[in-house]
């Protein structure tokens, strides 16, 4: 039998989820099968609208190895698994003649543990009755949410938290999930053959394509012990979030908090002189903590360096004699034992990590006001790891609309640790960049207007002139609006600046789930929408009520933020450019995002609107400007109020 063509697939596939073939979608999909062919790596960038899920699971499920597909967002997750996949699985059938298998893998921590949800979580004496759900009220939303888990347990196939709605709060559901260091282990647990989470890992071993988390992936890197099952062919979507993420899950942190409820926990498990020794290593480091200022710590102050060798060693000594006491009065021990051991041992590994004091680690201190000093460490760079992790032994292509910051690809590769594009040498791996275009006519669709006449932004204080310039621009349009702040502040300053002077709702992020925020606002054409980090990323409004997308100002990291100081300051010392390999591409890959926001669909028309100057005159404007869609440009104020005007009219006449 002849093996079907990939373009005889990918129309199959297209056609079955009632999409429209796109030549970049052509283009992408053959580049997936010669990368999974050669065992050679590929940077795909693929603009909205592409249809880049398909471009690489028609040329994955083709192929027939294992493959995994690690995204960022929940959406897509949910996207892949309960549309994508099954539709492309049925319409490749009748050519592939098999039927692909598919399942989703998490975090032990996203599935319902039934030991804690039937034996009750271990809590400290103080937090009240061992029991949660007798704990909570039924009135109360905590006891609401727990009843409602109860019922939902006997109901669910894959005790999967996303699969809850309506949701319940992170602490509800902290009292009935584990995390892997928690867990008792499926032979040990009562429950082990009903368990949510092994079931999820059962089923990803049957399957051809295992969909996953960037985390997940991170974890399965960092951890050593594998998570995910082996496989052939690893695909990362969304890949422009992903060394953010990597970096998330390799961040420890410690707080008095935190080592005081390892103590709790860890108290009634082990002889009083061992217990003691914690106890005042915890106090000790709780004193340190009370006079922390916000900051990096270049050296370890010696009064940090000595709690901190304390509670290693406490800690150290609390994981050898657990279990040499057995205490009558314990309740299921095994699971009070595995609890007071994961909370040391979490301990001791911060702890160690800082004493031990890498240089490739970053520490500091960050201030709360609610919840007092945090200490935390993060890897100076994770592009060593993703390196000797993420490129041995298997295929890997990442894709995302946003991987050419400045007009190339290397940007981004050196970030993963990959060489510049055609750099050839023993034991590094070879990777080439696809830009394979959006369907969109952005110089048609779409203005980047720069505010080159407002004032450049300081670091505080409101500036009248951009509120002025937002009231403007915003009534021309009519609404519509998509507000990108790079703080919470300023987005709450504008809102209700606004909020006096303008007619339109207003909506701010934090006044509702964001969910209800994107729903309101996509209801409504004369709504705006305002807000922070989430909105530059999470936004799909296609139609006339997203035709406005503002930026109060180029989101540079903070100067103060101490990780990306601290990387800005190590490519320096290599005789790098500091700034543009942090601090602007940092601002160029969040910029790329947000612009991303105004162009869904193809009938889309509108205006992305900068009130920085600095992108109009500063010296790094033209390589921010080239990360961004190939909008018409200008910096004619006059001009883009009078295309807002006529996009809006034209809106307006068409909802007639």
């Amino acid at each position: 039998m002849t093996k079907p063509s990939l373009p005889d697939l990918l129309h199959a596939a297209v056609s079955a989820v009632g999409g429209t073939e796109r030549p970049g979608q052509v283009a992408m999909a053959e580049a997936v099968a010669e990368a999974i062919d050669d065992n050679s790596h590929r940077l795909i960038q693929a603009g909205t609208g592409t249809g880049k899920s398909l471009g690489y699971l028609v040329p994955a499920l083709a192929h027939g190895e294992r493959v995994v597909v690690a995204t960022a967002t929940l959406a897509l997750q949910r996207q892949l698994v309960e549309r994508d996949l099954p539709r492309t699985v049925e319409a490749l059938h009748p050519q592939l003649r098999r039927r692909p298998q598919f399942a989703m893998l998490k975090g032990r921590s996203n599935y319902l543990c039934l030991h804690r949800l039937h034996e009750g979580a271990p809590q400290d004496e103080e937090e009240g009755l061992f029991d949660q759900f007798e704990a909570a009220t039924p009135t109360s939303k905590l006891g609401q949410d727990l009843l409602r888990l109860r019922d939902w347990a006997d109901e669910t196939e894959t005790g999967d938290r996303d699969d809850l709605t309506p949701g319940v709060s992170d602490k509800a559901w902290a009292q009935i999930s584990v995390s892997s260091r928690e867990c008792l282990g499926a032979t040990k647990c009562a429950y082990g053959a009903e368990c949510f989470a092994e079931a999820a890992r059962e089923r990803a071993k049957l399957a051809d394509v295992v969909v996953t988390n960037h985390a997940l992936l991170a974890i399965d890197a960092i951890e050593g012990a594998p998570v995910l099952p082996q496989h052939e062919v690893l695909i990362v979507d969304e890949a422009h979030e992903l060394v953010s993420r990597v970096t998330g899950v390799a961040t420890g942190e410690l707080t008095p908090g935190q080592v005081n409820r390892a103590v709790k926990r860890a108290a009634k498990l082990v002889d009083e002189k061992t217990a003691d020794s914690l106890q005042t290593a915890s106090e000790t480091f709780e004193r340190v903590m009370e006079l922390a200022l916000p900051g990096r710590l270049e050296e370890i102050p010696e009064d940090l360096g000595y709690a901190l060798m304390a509670l290693r060693d406490a800690a150290r000594s609390v994981i050898s004699a657990i279990g040499t006491t057995r205490d009558k009065s314990v309740h299921d021990e095994d699971a009070v034992r595995k609890q007071a051991l994961a909370a040391v041992e979490s301990v001791h590994g911060v702890a160690e990590r800082i004493t031990q004091g890498s240089e490739y680690d970053v520490v500091w201190y960050e201030r709360h006001d609610r919840f007092g000093a945090t200490l935390r460490v993060a890897p100076l760079s994770v592009s060593g790891l993703l390196r000797e992790k993420l490129f041995a032994e298997r295929s890997v292509v990442l894709t995302s609309a946003t991987l050419k910051l400045g007009g190339d690809f290397n940007g981004v590769a050196a970030s993963m640790g990959l060489s510049p594009e055609g750099v050839e040498g023993e034991d590094v791996p070879q990777w080439k960049g696809l830009d394979v275009g959006s369907p969109f006519d952005y110089p048609k669709q779409g203005i980047l207007y720069v505010a080159k006449h407002l004032a450049t932004p300081g670091r505080e204080g409101t500036r009248g002139d951009m509120m002025d310039e937002l009231a403007e621009l915003i009534e021309a349009a009519g609404g519509r609006t998509l507000g990108l702040f790079s703080s919470m502040r300023g987005a709450k300053a504008a809102a209700e600046e606004l909020r006096g002077r303008l007619e339109n709702p207003i909506l701010l992020q934090g006044e509702e789930t964001l969910g209800e925020l994107i729903k309101a606002f996509a209801a409504d054409p004369k709504t705006c929408l305002f807000g922070t980090l989430s909105l530059w990323q999470g936004v799909d409004v296609p139609g006339p009520s997203c035709q406005l997308v503002i930026m109060d100002r180029i989101p540079f990291p903070r100067p103060d933020d101490p990780l990306m100081s601290a990387r800005q300051k190590a490519v320096e010392e290599h005789g790098g450019n500091g700034f543009m390999s942090v601090a602007a591409t940092h601002a160029a890959l969040l910029m790329a995002q947000g612009a991303g926001r105004l162009v869904r669909a193809t009938g889309d028309k509108g205006v992305v609107a900068v009130l920085d100057p600095r992108l109009a005159t500063a010296r790094y404007g033209s390589f921010l400007r080239a990360t961004l869609p190939d909008f018409w440009y200008t910096t004619d104020r006059n001009q883009v109020r009078r295309s807002l005007a006529a996009i809006d009219a034209a809106a307006t006449a068409e909802d007639k």
